[in-house]
């Protein structure tokens, strides 16, 4: 399974078990709210913090004007629990076409994403895994696509549970280098410029490795699906969608 997207495409699938019922676009501006489901101590991607929600809860916001309603957050940990709470929305769900989803619908991709390739200052001119010398200690999430692949290659692996522990690491230089989502190591360096770190988009090299990402709607209608895809596309148009991430040192890459 892939590190970034492990626990967000189980989630997704989740999404799909048990009788729960979401709402169609008409139910939503009925009632007047949409709902996410959002870990609430995940940044960048989510948190509680006022002045420092996250990305994927100014996207939420943001969709959610778009439909003239409000947001509502239902907050959970792990994100494996989403099937226990009726919420209409899951971000960051990874757009696997082979995947069988049942009554879970896929907006457009809104986003590209895979793994980053995370750098200390030794390393710092590799552009992919190919470049880095035999022998580099490489963090990786356990039991993730990168680990296989990696290992395949005979390169010297670093498994983790998490990848906010990789990247102290890293920083800390227990590590060389690390196969990480690139929203976890651009926010860290954006929040330490002076921890010498830095990343590439590795999965440009490295086409299993790289996918890309749209909202997950449970049980919608194709309404409501059509009202999401129409406000992504004119966000990625305005520049809403790169300032929402640039606000937490992510680069928005176009699907």
């Amino acid at each position: 399974m892939r590190p970034a997207g492990t626990a967000l495409l189980a989630a997704a699938l989740c999404l799909t078990a048990g009788g729960v019922a979401a709402r169609t676009l008409g139910e939503v501006r009925a009632l007047g709210v949409i709902s996410l489901c959002a870990n609430p101590d995940a940044l960048p991607h989510a948190s509680r913090r006022a002045d420092k929600p996250g990305f994927q809860i100014e996207i939420a916001r943001a969709l959610a004007d778009a439909l003239g309603v409000k947001l509502q957050v239902d907050w959970i940990v792990p994100r494996l629990r989403a099937n226990l709470v009726n919420c209409d929305m899951l971000l960051d769900t990874i757009a696997e076409p082979e995947v069988e989803r049942g009554p879970l619908r896929l907006s457009r991709p809104y986003q590209k994403s895979g793994v980053a390739l995370a750098l200390g200052r030794r390393h710092a001119a590799a552009q992919g895994f190919d470049e880095l010398p035999r022998g580099t200690r490489i963090g990786v999430m356990v039991n993730s696509l990168a680990s296989k692949l990696l290992d395949q290659r005979g390169l010297a692996t670093v498994p983790y549970v998490f990848e906010n522990d990789m990247v102290a690491d890293l920083a800390q230089g227990e590590l060389e280098a690390g196969a990480v989502s690139p929203a976890t190591i651009a926010y860290y360096v954006h929040e330490h410029p002076a921890s010498g770190l830095s990343y590439v988009h590795a999965y440009e090299r490295e086409p299993a490795l790289r996918w890309t990402l749209a909202v997950g709607l449970r049980r919608s209608d194709e309404a409501l699906v059509g009202a999401i895809d129409e406000a992504l596309s004119r966000m990625a148009r305005d520049g809403s969608l790169a300032r929402i991430y640039a606000r937490y040192g992510v680069e928005y890459r176009a699907p």
